[in-house]
């Protein structure tokens, strides 16, 4: 039987010829069409541009922050402007699993995937939300911190945040003692011209600053209270 795998008769050409060129540009044009979907989108609370990757520490805090909060990705080639730059693709996956797994404790999950666009690699990392908070970040220092993503920021996490999730692990959870005195300070609260920091909370409450963070962060757990971020700071509210 004669072989025509690989013989064409000038107009004929078998179709394994342009099955593997076609997957390729089918490939090209998904990674194209899903990164302009997604740069188009610009940097938010799940999304984050890193022109590139020249400290490992400041990647595991937006892994800590992405990790603490609602996962996120980052799309690293990318510049603050959108615009495509491209990386060296090996070395950046390099530094990203480093900084997740070295520099973040507990390590962070993350799929990292390369998509080739106009001529240059971009690596996108996506991070799902810990099972296990607080994820800190190992700093300059070798201390470790715990950070949050607001927006398009990563910022520590408060004194409050830390303590809900030391709340949250307690096994059998906490009893709120709904006595005169958590009841003058929830209408400290209500009552505030403004929405107090913890400090002032403590200030006006006489209290001495880890039990306002104790009873702030039951309050915030019973629905009582809410915690704000307004302009640079963290806040607290009554809630209605």
């Amino acid at each position: 039987m004669k072989d025509e795998s690989h013989h064409s008769d000038g107009n004929n050409f078998h179709l394994s010829t342009f099955l593997f060129p076609l997957s390729i540009f089918h490939f090209q044009l998904s990674s194209f069409h899903l990164l302009h979907r997604l740069i188009a989108q610009g940097e938010h609370q799940q999304q984050d541009f890193k022109y590139e990757i020249s400290d490992v520490r400041k990647i595991a805090r937006t892994l800590s922050a992405f990790a603490n909060t609602d996962g996120g990705r980052l799309l690293i080639g990318v510049k603050d402007n959108g615009k495509i730059a491209g990386v060296r693709s090996d070395e950046e996956i390099y530094m990203v699993e480093a900084a997740a797994t070295i520099y973040c404790v507990p390590p962070v999950a993350c799929h990292m995937t390369v998509h080739r666009v106009e001529g240059h690699n971009v690596v996108i990392a996506e991070v799902e939300p810990s099972d296990v908070r607080p994820v800190r970040a190992r700093l300059d220092d070798d201390s470790l911190c715990a950070f949050v993503r607001i927006a398009d920021e990563n910022i520590v996490a408060s004194p409050v945040q830390m303590a809900l999730w030391r709340e949250a692990d307690r096994a059998g959870g906490t009893l709120l003692p709904f006595t005169a005195r958590e009841q003058q300070l929830l209408q400290l609260l209500a009552g505030a011209p403004e929405p107090l920091t913890l400090n002032r909370f403590a200030r006006l409450g006489r209290l001495p600053r880890y039990r306002a963070v104790q009873l702030l962060a039951q309050f915030i757990r019973f629905g009582l209270v809410e915690q704000q971020f307004v302009e640079h700071t963290f806040v607290y509210v009554s809630v209605d």
